[in-house]
C-alpha cells in the first residue's frame, strides 16, 4: 500500500512533467473514483485548468490550479499515476484521464478501484479528509513536546497512535513497524508508558525513517513510466515489516508478529522494549 514515501515519490517524479500544463479535456471510464463532486461536475471543473503545483499532504496528492481550483488524489491500496501520450493503449483498469495540452495524459490506473478524487473550488470546504490531517513527520511539529502531548493520558499502543493521520500525516503499517524497530519501541506499548526521553527520540527517528526510504525509492521518469508507477524499491530495505519468524537484523532473535487493532504488527523482544 502506498505510504507517505511512496506519494513522495510520486510526486518528485511526475511534478516537473505536470507543474505548467493545462488539462484540454478528462475522460473518466469509472464513476465510483470520484468521491466528489458529480463526475460531470467534476470533469467541466477539472477541463480548462492550468496546473500551478504538484503537491502532497501525507498519502493524499493534490495538483493546485492557478485558479485556486484543487484536485485532491487518495491512491489507497493499488492506485497509480502516470504520464503517458494520449494515443497510448488504455489499460483495463484505468479510471480517470487528464488530457494535458503537450499530447500527454495523467491517467489514474487502480486494479481494486479502491482510490478516491475530490475536485474542489477555490474557498469550497475540502471534504477529501486532507485537511484533517496532522503534522507532516519532517516540518519540524511532530517533536517530542507534541508525541508527549498525544501520548500522556493515552492507553492506546504506540503502534495505533502513529497509524493515526490525525496525530501523524503519511505513516500506515509498512513504515510504522520500521519506526519503533529503529526507536527501540515495542508496538504494543501503551502511549502513557513511554517516557518524554523514548517520546523525544521517537520523534527523531520518524522523519529519517521516512526519509531513508524516499531517498532509497528514488527512481527516474522513464522507468517509472516503463513500471506503470508500481515499482517500488523499498522492500530489500525493510528490517522488519512482514518477516516475522527472521531472525533480528541486529540481535539475531528470532522476530515475532502480533496483530494490533486488526493490523500485522512485526518486532524484536530483545531490540524493542
Amino acid at each position: 500500500m502506498p505510504e507517505l514515501p511512496e506519494a513522495e515519490t510520486v510526486r518528485r517524479v511526475l511534478e516537473p512533467h505536470l507543474q505548467g500544463r493545462k488539462i484540454t479535456d478528462v475522460q473518466i471510464y469509472n464513476a465510483q473514483i470520484i468521491a466528489a463532486p458529480s463526475p460531470e461536475l467534476f470533469a467541466a471543473g477539472a477541463a480548462g485548468q492550468t496546473i500551478a503545483d504538484f503537491m502532497r499532504r501525507g498519502k493524499f496528492l493534490r495538483l493546485l490550479f492557478e485558479s485556486g481550483d484543487s484536485l485532491t488524489i487518495h491512491l489507497r491500496m493499488t492506485g497509480c499515476l502516470t504520464i503517458e501520450p494520449q494515443t497510448a493503449p488504455i489499460g483495463k483498469h484505468m479510471h480517470v484521464a487528464l488530457a494535458l495540452d503537450d499530447g500527454n495524459e495523467l491517467r489514474y490506473e487502480d486494479v481494486r478501484r479502491l482510490g478516491k478524487m475530490w475536485f474542489a473550488r477555490r474557498g469550497e470546504e475540502d471534504v477529501s479528509g486532507a485537511e484533517k490531517l496532522g503534522p507532516e513527520p519532517s516540518g519540524g511539529a511532530l517533536n517530542g513536546a507534541y508525541l508527549q502531548g498525544k501520548c500522556r493520558k493515552s492507553k492506546k499502543p504506540v503502534k495505533t497512535m502513529l497509524l493515526d493521520q490525525t496525530v501523524a500525516a503519511g505513516i500506515g503499517n509498512i513504515y510504522s513497524d520500521e519506526i519503533l524497530f529503529a526507536a527501540g519501541i515495542r508496538p504494543d506499548r501503551p502511549c502513557n508508558s513511554l517516557t518524554d526521553g523514548e517520546l523525544e527520540g521517537l520523534a527523531a527517528v520518524i522523519p529519517e525513517t521516512l526519509n531513508f526510504f524516499i531517498e532509497k525509492n528514488a527512481i527516474g521518469f522513464e522507468e517509472y513510466t516503463m513500471s506503470k508507477g508500481k515499482d517500488y524499491r523499498n522492500t530489500p530495505y525493510l528490517r522488519v515489516y512482514g518477516k516475522g519468524g527472521k531472525p533480528c537484523p541486529v540481535c539475531g532473535e528470532r522476530l515475532q508478529r502480533i496483530v494490533l487493532g486488526g493490523r500485522s504488527s512485526v518486532f524484536c523482544p530483545h531490540c524493542q522494549k
